[in-house]
């Protein structure tokens, strides 16, 4: 049986906790910033060793595999000592707060020989499974474009944090971005040819409240007097909304396929957020800002039809609650069976981290 080590205590690292004990491997141990809180989340979950220093709890538990679910400017450190250790390294977005040590992981990996996963994971959402299964099928003909739109509406006022600053892997390039390019990859092709965009930063400020270490429920600390004198604020200097055009080299175009990626973090959606796929014989539209919704097909009869999910698929979406945790059970799935010699689908690695 594999040994899990996880690296954060938050929603993403309960999450991936639960994500691999439903593909049969042992967590070991949990490692966090604080110690009342970790050893509160490994004696509710189970686990056996709690702790705050990470390379004392790989030398401990000598884990095979490493779960990095922690804010990404905490990600490099640890996940370099991992791979020194000869673990293989599944890892939440962003990989790190730059692009020089994310490459410089991704070579540590690749000299080491130990396997890594990226879990920019909502390419594993079904309607998105679907999607790809019809693309590759020619439903759509030769592709030609993809829009993907999303308009958040987050409270402006959620509580200072790491989602707030550069440094700690926070902004929404780092954390809505890297699941929309990575559907549109998985989709299409994976190959990145251009890449271009204009990014905003709307928010300024938030306040600084203490007592946060859940991300899931940051927003039940938001004060109730935001005018009261002794409130301090901490300074924004990530982008809350963005444009981007890309380009992505597609086995089933023979031209590049242009891709939209338009997100508002701040601003309020008037239609459904949603994923479209367009070809010069048909288009695929998926309800969602990460297409978990409904899918809908334009095809030669000229009208939008709704399609029910292919049994194949359904069958294969593991039985859990939740999106997020729906998609990184299918990818610590995919990992594990990798690890183990059997025979998987190509999925993000730290080579294909957007």
């Amino acid at each position: 049986m594999l040994k899990v080590l996880i690296a954060g205590t938050g929603f993403a690292g309960q999450g991936h906790a639960d994500a691999f004990r439903g593909v049969g491997a042992e967590v070991v141990g949990i490692v966090g910033r604080t110690e009342h809180v970790v050893k509160d989340v490994a004696q509710k979950m189970r686990i056996p060793y709690a702790g705050t220093n990470w390379q004392e709890a790989l030398k401990t538990c000598k884990p095979d595999i490493v779960s990095i679910a922690t804010p990404g400017g905490a990600h490099y450190e640890p996940i370099k000592q991992a791979i020194a250790c000869g673990c293989h390294v599944f890892c939440d977005k962003p990989m790190t707060d730059s692009a020089e040590t994310a490459v410089e992981l991704n070579a540590l990996a690749q000299a080491k020989g130990v396997k890594t996963a990226y879990a920019a994971s909502f390419r594993y959402a079904p309607s998105v499974l679907h999607a790809k299964q019809l693309v590759a099928e020619g439903a759509i003909g030769e592709p030609t474009e993809i829009e993907c739109i999303s308009h958040f509406n987050l409270e402006r006022d959620i509580p200072f944090g790491w989602s707030h600053r550069k440094k700690d892997g926070g902004g929404r390039l780092n954390n809505n971005f890297t699941h929309t390019l990575s559907i549109a990859a998985s989709v299409v092709g994976e190959k990145i040819l251009s890449i271009i965009g204009e990014v905003r930063d709307d928010l300024g400020r938030a306040p600084i409240v203490e007592g946060v270490h859940n991300f899931a429920t940051r927003r039940d600390f938001i004060p109730k007097d935001l005018n009261d004198p002794s409130l301090k604020w901490g300074t924004s200097d990530v982008e809350w909304s963005y444009t981007v055009l890309a380009q992505l080299e597609s086995p089933y175009a023979k031209k590049p396929v242009s891709v939209l990626f338009k997100h508002g973090g701040l601003v309020p959606r008037f239609h459904e957020d949603h994923i479209v796929f367009y070809g010069k014989e048909g288009a695929i539209y998926i309800k969602g800002h990460y297409g978990s919704g409904q899918l809908y097909h334009y095809g030669k009869d000229k009208t939008w039809q709704e399609l029910p999910l292919p049994s194949a698929i359904a069958d294969a979406m593991p039985d859990v609650k939740g999106e997020t945790e729906q998609c990184w059970h299918y990818l610590a799935r995919e990992f594990v069976r990798d690890i183990t010699g059997k025979t998987v689908d190509p999925y993000p690695t730290f080579r294909e981290m957007p």
